[in-house]
């Protein structure tokens, strides 16, 4: 099995920063790439930022400026900052990898549990 789990989420007003992290453990052989994505209510899944084995980020237009994703290799895992924080960011963010388990031959998905995140004055 492997296991993502968040931290870092909370309340904070307009304007303000937030730290996620996200702990992969379990049976991991390799991984491909690791991330977040966000659903608010009502809305499907998007994503929010990604980075790969390699150090290639992705992020989505709503973030860039503002989120900054990095990766520890060895930890196996993944930070968010994000600043500058708006009202449109509340949501469930969720981790993600993509990798593969030992004995497997093809990589997976696997998503934590989340975490939520609420922009309010």
């Amino acid at each position: 099995q492997v296991q993502l789990v968040e931290s870092g989420g909370g309340s904070v007003q307009p304007g303000g920063s937030l730290r996620l992290s996200c702990v992969a453990s379990g049976n991991i052989f390799s991984v491909n790439a690791m991330g977040w994505y966000r659903q608010a209510p009502g809305k499907q899944r998007e994503l929010v930022a990604k980075i790969t084995s390699g150090g290639s980020t992705n992020y989505a237009d709503s973030g860039k400026g503002r989120f900054t994703i990095s990766r520890d290799n060895a930890k196996n895992t993944v930070y968010l900052q994000m600043s500058s924080l708006k009202p449109e960011d509340t949501a469930v963010y969720y981790c993600y990898l993509n990798g593969r388990r030992s004995y497997t031959p093809t990589p997976s998905d696997y998503w934590g549990r989340g975490t939520q995140v609420t922009v309010s004055s």
